[in-house]
């Protein structure tokens, strides 16, 4: 949704890309005329590519290896930007473990630090598990995937994304035309490895805290659970006047380019005047 982006933070003084990522937005706001980007990414691969794409812009950005909730001290900002959810750069690349669709070790992590994938599915408790896939992937078999994935890694340790999907599929069921059925059990998987949900909750007062008045945050979200997150607290901060009384979501045209795009919703709030 680049076009939506830079209808609300194209040509701004500085702008906090919370999710560099690969350096898009990044790029497409310094071209726009934005003239100073701080972008932060839990990522160092990710840090590393978006630091060679902008470097042509020479001191008008600035990147940092940086969890959400660990925002670095930068000066007030008039415009705040996030994309939620895993990236393309990382979907894509098998060794990062994301994605049920290719063969790669169960890792997930963002920042590759902390609990892995694969120590989660081979450690925790089937009710832990159990209650990972219902609170973060919303799967109404929570219970079945739990009990089969136990039952597989007491035969032998769960390593791969292929191996899980496998499992998944088997205590799920497939239905033809629809979702692969391991899609909610990664996505839950993903959210509680990178401690995502908490992360975005922390981090959305500590953000918008750095606004000026008349500045903007903008976030893209891709799923239900962190849209509501952002819902809620721009509904409820006095000090942001939300600009999107209901998200915006990518042209038809932009769907069709892009699938992952599909689900994407983008909620804008303002910084009102001090006083107001």
């Amino acid at each position: 949704m680049v076009s939506e982006v830079l209808r609300f933070l194209g040509g701004r003084h500085r702008v906090l890309d919370m999710t560099v990522g690969a350096g898009g937005h990044a790029e497409a706001l310094l071209r726009s005329g934005v003239g100073e980007l701080i972008g932060i990414d839990r990522d160092p691969a990710a840090v590393e590519i978006a630091s060679r794409r902008l470097a042509r812009f020479g001191s008008s950005s600035a990147l940092f290896v940086a969890r959400f909730s660990e925002i670095p001290a930068v000066d007030p900002v008039d415009g705040v930007l996030y994309d939620l959810g895993v990236s393309s750069m990382q979907l894509d690349d098998p060794d990062r473990g994301f994605s049920f669709r290719m063969e790669g070790p169960l890792d997930m992590r963002m920042g590759r630090e902390g609990r892995s994938a694969r120590e989660l599915i081979n450690e925790a408790s089937e009710e832990e598990l159990a209650q990972v896939f219902w609170d973060f992937g919303q799967e109404r078999r929570s219970r079945n995937v739990a009990r089969a994935i136990v039952r597989a890694r007491n035969r032998a340790p769960i390593e791969t994304t292929a191996e899980l999907a496998s499992v998944v599929a088997g205590a799920v069921g497939r239905r033809r035309g629809g979702p692969h059925p391991a899609r909610r059990t990664f996505q839950a998987l993903r959210l509680a490895v990178n401690r995502e949900l908490e992360e975005l909750a922390a981090s959305l007062p500590q953000a918008s805290g750095l606004l000026t008045p008349g500045g903007r945050v903008l976030v893209i979200s891709y799923h239900s659970l962190e849209d509501g997150i952002v819902k809620r607290y721009l509904k409820t901060e006095p000090s942001l006047d939300v600009l999107t009384k209901k998200p915006l979501r990518p042209s038809n045209e932009e769907a069709t380019r892009n699938r992952r795009a599909r689900s994407a919703k983008l909620r804008v709030a303002e910084r009102m005047e001090t006083g107001e």
